[in-house]
């Protein structure tokens, strides 16, 4: 309880709601008064956050802060919600990145902003339902719901192609749920009128339905995550969306996926994860290899990022199915480290758009004599991209090649190759953007960061170093759930 109210329901729907009100301070004639109700909002959701780890327990393996409500009593659907070690980082850094959407799109959004402001706002607060779900029904209620904001993001902010990226967008990550809720479904005929999520932990499947389930399960945590060969809707819609929308989509929406294979796959189908394991590393570490090289080929800075997000999510994918608790623990990590890259990667493109109003990598060279404070973040931001030891960007890959190396060499070969093409493409990129002569007088032009700028990337650039010196107040919390599941996972039949 936070002020007498249950702190998770004031998580989600406390951004909700200033988002709405944000929405009703109408047009842009009170603009100023749309960003100043933003910042307040999107600020008092972390705020409120906050005690979810201040709170937490982490010797607990079970869920915490629970509520549970009957919602529809005839089919025994309840609003119930709780979070674990799994979850609970997932929600924080959520509410950790809206307020940096919000400052990001302060001086840039000039059309339509409360409407922008309040769909970020909108967004945080479903995401958050998304990770404390323990209801089917109410989960995929959140899950279908964030599309909506996002949609619109992409659909009214993007760029020339921006209703191509948002409709491609929406009907992937719709068509790739809808096999999840005939999942849901038929698992709630299995257990005898149920939707509970933690009731479905023991429930005594046999090998042919578990393995379609988690095909089901796959379509859609695939695609949302994603991996290849479901990946093709990402690059489009980063390069379409406004600097915030690909800041959000990478660094939150992303990680939907990754937790739907900790929450659903692995817990209510472990012999299927197990029988499918090998095909789920074959898929994860193709992600890593061949994306990389794809990402190498890139002539716009957006598309190149975009590609990275994909191979370093793959590393993700591949940590949850070693079954062990150096992969899992590291895929946690790298998930929450992505955020942070990911985020302070497409803000530092954002910052060189909203001056010249390019991605292309051709366009730029030498921006380090016209802003050399930015090319000092932005060369942090890039050392992580390519997992600089000290930076977060390291700990979740080698937590993950630590667990490869323990189920077979081969795995941990290929996954450690990232390190190789990370940095090749990262420092490419970096090269052809900052360091030469100026190349052109637009970059002759360009003035430095302003202090809100700096606000943003000084925020980011900490985040990226704590984590990178210190992960053991993220590890810690999420200890006692990684083992629990992984001990779940080994007692099953298989």
């Amino acid at each position: 309880m936070l002020l007498g109210f249950p702190l998770l329901s004031l998580v989600i729907w406390l951004p909700v709601l200033i988002g709405l009100l944000v929405f009703a301070t109408g047009g842009d004639r009170n603009a100023p008064m749309a960003r100043l109700i933003a910042i307040i909002g999107s600020v008092l959701g972390f705020l409120v956050a906050i005690p979810l780890y201040t709170q937490f327990d982490p010797a607990l393996s079970t869920m915490q802060f629970v509520e549970k409500h009957v919602w529809f009593e005839r089919f025994n659907v309840h609003y119930h919600l709780g979070v674990d070690g799994i979850s609970m980082p997932l929600i924080l850094l959520n509410c950790f990145t809206t307020p940096l959407v919000v400052m990001a799109g302060w001086e840039v959004i000039r059309e339509r902003v409360s409407q922008y402001m309040g769909a970020f706002l909108v967004m945080s607060g479903i995401v958050n339902g998304v990770f404390s779900s323990l209801d089917t029904i109410l989960f995929y209620t959140f899950w279908e719901a964030s599309l909506i904001p996002m949609f619109l993001i992409i659909g009214i902010w993007g760029g020339p192609n921006r209703v191509y990226a948002a409709i491609k967008f929406f009907l992937y990550t719709l068509l790739g749920s809808l096999l999840m809720l005939v999942a849901f479904i038929y698992l709630y005929q299995a257990s005898d009128g149920s939707f509970s999520i933690l009731d479905y932990h023991h429930l005594p499947l046999p090998i042919e339905p578990q393995i379609l389930i988690f095909l089901a399960f796959l379509l859609a945590f695939a695609v949302k995550v994603p991996m290849w060969p479901v990946h093709t809707w990402l690059p489009d819609a980063h390069v379409e969306a406004p600097t915030g929308g690909s800041v959000l989509l990478a660094a939150i929406l992303l990680k939907m996926g990754g937790y739907g294979f900790l929450r659903f796959s692995l817990p209510i189908v472990p012999d299927a994860s197990q029988y499918l394991a090998g095909m789920m590393i074959a898929l994860s570490l193709i992600a890593v290899v061949y994306i990389g090289l794809v990402a190498l080929m890139q002539v716009d800075m957006k598309k190149l990022i975009a590609y990275s997000s994909i191979a370093h999510m793959g590393f993700v994918t591949l940590g949850f199915f070693l079954f062990n608790a150096y992969g899992l623990e590291g895929a946690m990590v790298q998930m929450i480290s992505h955020g942070f890259i990911s985020a302070a990667m497409f803000l530092c493109v954002g910052v060189l758009y909203d001056r010249l109003h390019s991605r292309q990598i051709a366009d730029y060279g030498g921006v380090v004599n016209k802003m050399p404070v930015f090319a000092a973040f932005f060369m942090l931001f890039a050392m992580a991209n390519a997992g600089l030891p000290g930076t977060s960007g390291f700990v979740g890959e080698f937590m993950v090649i630590m667990g490869a190396v323990k189920v077979n060499f081969w795995y941990a070969f290929l996954a450690a190759t990232t390190l190789i093409f990370g940095a090749a493409y990262t420092l490419w990129l970096y090269k052809r953007v900052i360091f030469g002569e100026v190349a052109s007088p637009a970059v002759e032009g360009l003035k430095d960061i302003s202090k809100r700028e700096f606000a943003i990337l000084a925020i980011l650039a900490i985040s990226v170093l704590w984590l990178g010196v210190y992960p053991f107040p993220l590890t810690e919390v999420m200890h006692a759930t990684v083992n629990e599941l992984l001990v779940h996972v080994a007692n099953s039949k298989l």
